[in-house]
């Protein structure tokens, strides 16, 4: 997913914890739901940062000297720019487009048959 084209805001907003668990009836689990959206999104974010600066890095013997390039400095900003993995969880979360799973509630349903 291109999260460079969220429309998640880029401060914090406070939102009725009620309103957002309506969908998955628990608060707790709509936190943890979110917490793991947004780790989630937080590794897929280094990944692809880590990705665009290795064409930059040049191997060298010693560590003696970093060389910084503007380019470098420019997709290393634009990505702090971004909003925070927490926003764009919940963003997801309030546009119904994070998709879910609760093992226990799959495998109760699955003992009543």
């Amino acid at each position: 997913m291109d999260y460079k084209k969220t429309n998640a805001p880029h401060n914090t907003i406070t939102r009725d914890m009620n309103q957002l668990s309506e969908e998955v009836g628990n608060i707790y689990e709509t936190v943890a739901i979110l917490g793991k959206r947004a780790n989630q999104i937080g590794i897929a974010l280094k990944k692809e940062l880590d990705a665009k600066l290795q064409d930059f890095s040049i191997p060298q013997e010693g560590i003696d000297e970093v060389f910084e390039n503007k380019e470098q400095i420019e997709i290393s900003k634009s990505y702090e720019r971004l909003p925070k993995p927490t926003l764009i969880a919940t963003q997801e979360l309030i546009e119904h487009r994070l998709i879910y799973r609760n093992g226990s509630k799959d495998a109760a349903l699955r003992d009543e048959d």
